[in-house]
């Protein structure tokens, strides 16, 4: 049966996406294993041959793959590439983590691709914004708040239907090590808890928003 938003599924079948070290995908993995995230994660993709994600993926006893954008010539073959093995697998998500390159969504898996980035969206983000430069940014911005937002992917970087935002205090000697270590212990609740969500049914879009 076609898996759509709205629909309650249990264990909710998931892709993964990543670049690099793995550390959201270990999270994820943890979550499941102890019971506190009724998924399963069915098919790993990395863009990068040379991602520690793999080996935790390998550990994990979880199918990988390896899709090098300058393997495809336009974005429409990348965008296949990434897509149709994720089709094949039966993944009802995906789910980007720490994945870093831009890939066009195909129409069938529209409101089905999920991130989470290390910030507030709409503040410190976009292309280029990711990893130190988002904390950087927030320090240089002078906010009192940040935190991390889960939200649906689209065409653009950082786009797309918010699904829930935690937020963190932003201190006076914070450092952007100081922030991200806190912003990371928020998106390690925050993004099992969108997924449950989803898997539960609760999370529907109307209009560009996500109602629950």
């Amino acid at each position: 049966m076609q898996y759509s938003l709205g629909q309650s599924v249990s264990p909710l079948q998931l892709a993964v996406l990543i670049s690099g070290g793995g550390t959201t995908l270990k999270n994820l993995i943890q979550k499941i294993a102890a019971g506190k995230l009724d998924a399963k994660i069915v098919l790993i993709i990395s863009s990068s041959a040379k991602a520690a994600g793999l080996q935790i993926a390998e550990a994990a006893g979880i199918p990988t793959l390896v899709i090098d954008p300058k393997n495809s010539p336009t974005a429409a073959e990348f965008s296949e590439a990434t897509f149709g093995p994720c089709r094949e697998s039966g993944a009802q998500i995906v789910a980007m983590a720490g994945y870093l390159k831009h890939v066009l969504i195909p129409l069938d898996f529209e409101n089905r691709v999920t991130n989470i980035h290390p910030a507030l969206i709409p503040s410190c983000c976009g292309a280029g914004m990711y990893g130190r430069r988002v904390h950087e940014a927030v320090l240089e911005s002078g906010a009192k708040l940040s935190g991390c937002t889960v939200h649906f992917v689209d065409n653009q970087y950082d786009h797309g239907p918010i699904i829930l935002q935690r937020s963190v205090p932003v201190l006076d000697d914070d450092t952007p090590d100081t922030l991200a270590a806190r912003v990371f212990n928020a998106e390690c609740e925050a993004y099992p808890e969108a997924l449950r969500m989803i898997g539960a049914g609760r999370v529907r879009t109307v209009n560009g928003r996500v109602t629950k």
